[in-house]
């Protein structure tokens, strides 16, 4: 057994624990706080106040808190993150029992969740080449199973648990959540140390931050790796914002009904996952993310025309599938070709990029489906993937996408071994 592998089955098994918990109280709370707000009001635009509320911090900090976790100790931030997280869901949860909740306060705990994600999600991106090594195999595995227990437990099991739960009161879905929460930081406290990122203290934070950003745009793969999710995240949180009264007012489907809706697409994800370095090896990476990319438009347009529930699970299914592949090779050839040392920097302004575009779809949603109809949003979210797709092709094909790794290859044997790791041969693929 190699030492990467050791790694997997050891150290990368309580990270996977860590967040295979963390992700069943996410499911949870992802179908029960839409439900919640539905109980306060109808105004499709307060709740797509609500579901923007998660993503402003990315906008407000997305950059300078990947610098910061370049700075930081990144398990400590892990697992002092969830820990707080857990603290903050404590008070929805209590103003639940005592019949106090309102669009305001579920907008400020969303706003301060997410700006925890921001900081945790980072973190993890650069602890988990530190925790295994930079083999492209040994990545797609790792990520493989942590994307597959996301979408398991958040997507599968969470939703008709957290609508479950709801019919026991408002608060109990949140308390599930708390809980997971204070469970992963248990588990993430006890992973191996990692090596403390260069230090480059001498640097301002902002030039620090700047040279991440810059190092991302300059990159014209990592900049195709960045805008798809950008797009994507306008229009799924255009459909996200909307999903609960579409699903409510034209499929005729209940409460328990949408958290069944919810486990379909997270099925596809798991089979997405899956299936992912198969179709990495298959088609070549750069190939393979234009098809998933393809496939997850093609679904939503499906959904926007489905006439019952069974054909609206079965497109959510399919676009689950196409985004659980792609949450697997596009991080992992991230891992793959950039700086240790940068990596929090990088990950953060690929995410910042994608989170900052998720506010304008949910109230993109809100707006089309007050002015127009509720499947509007539907038809217009399926019309921006594929003009994305269509624009990004040439930015991530196999050829740039072969370039990129070779060049990574170069670059571990010129430097530290421990700057740039080993690469996987094979695993472009098709031409």
């Amino acid at each position: 057994m190699t030492a990467e592998k050791a790694q997997l089955t050891n150290g990368f098994g309580r990270l996977w624990t860590a967040q295979t918990v963390s992700s069943l109280g996410d499911g949870v709370s992802h179908a029960a706080l839409p439900l919640i707000a539905l109980t306060l009001t109808r105004d499709p635009m307060a709740l797509a106040a609500v579901t923007a509320a998660g993503t402003v911090p990315w906008l407000l900090f997305g950059v300078l808190g990947g610098a910061l976790v370049d700075r930081w100790d990144r398990r400590r931030t892990m697992w002092v993150t969830d820990a707080a997280r857990a603290v903050l869901l404590a008070i929805p949860a209590a103003a639940a029992a005592f019949d106090a909740l309102s669009i305001p306060l579920l907008a400020a705990v969303a706003f301060l969740l997410g700006l925890g994600g921001l900081f945790f999600d980072t973190a993890a991106t650069a602890y988990l080449p530190a925790l295994l090594g930079r083999d492209t195999a040994v990545l797609e595995r790792a990520n493989s199973r942590l994307r597959g227990a996301q979408t398991a437990m958040s997507g599968f099991a969470g939703p008709p648990a957290g609508s479950a739960l709801l019919a026991l009161g408002r608060a109990v879905p949140l308390l599930a959540d708390a809980v997971s929460f204070a469970l992963s930081a248990l588990l993430v406290r006890s992973l191996p140390a990692s090596a403390r990122p260069e230090s480059t203290a001498r640097d301002s934070l902002l030039r620090q931050a700047r040279a991440g950003a810059s190092y991302v745009f300059r990159d014209r793969l990592l900049l195709g790796l960045a805008l798809r999710p950008a797009v994507g995240n306008i229009a799924f949180l255009a459909v996200e914002t909307v999903l609960a009264l579409f699903a409510h007012d034209r499929l005729g489907i209940a409460d328990f009904g949408f958290g069944l809706l919810l486990a379909a697409e997270a099925t596809g994800g798991l089979l997405g996952a899956g299936i992912a370095s198969f179709l990495g090896r298959r088609l070549g990476t750069g190939a393979a993310l234009t098809c998933t990319a393809t496939v997850e438009g093609l679904a939503i347009l499906g959904l926007a025309a489905a006439p019952n529930p069974y054909v609206a699970g079965l497109a959510l299914a399919t676009c689950g599938a196409g985004m659980g592949a792609t949450m697997v090779l596009g991080p992992s050839l991230r891992q793959a070709i950039v700086p240790a040392h940068l990596m929090g920097r990088v990950a953060s302004t690929s995410r910042m990029l994608a989170m900052c575009a998720a506010p304008f779809g949910a109230f993109l949603g809100g707006w089309l489906a007050g002015a127009y109809d509720i499947r509007t949003p539907l038809y217009v979210a399926a019309g921006l993937l594929l003009t994305m797709t269509a624009v990004t092709a040439t930015m991530t094909s196999n050829r740039q996408v072969e370039a990129a790794l070779r060049a990574a290859a170069s670059a571990a044997d010129a430097d530290d071994p421990e700057t740039r790791g080993p690469v996987r041969e094979g695993v472009i693929g098709g031409s």
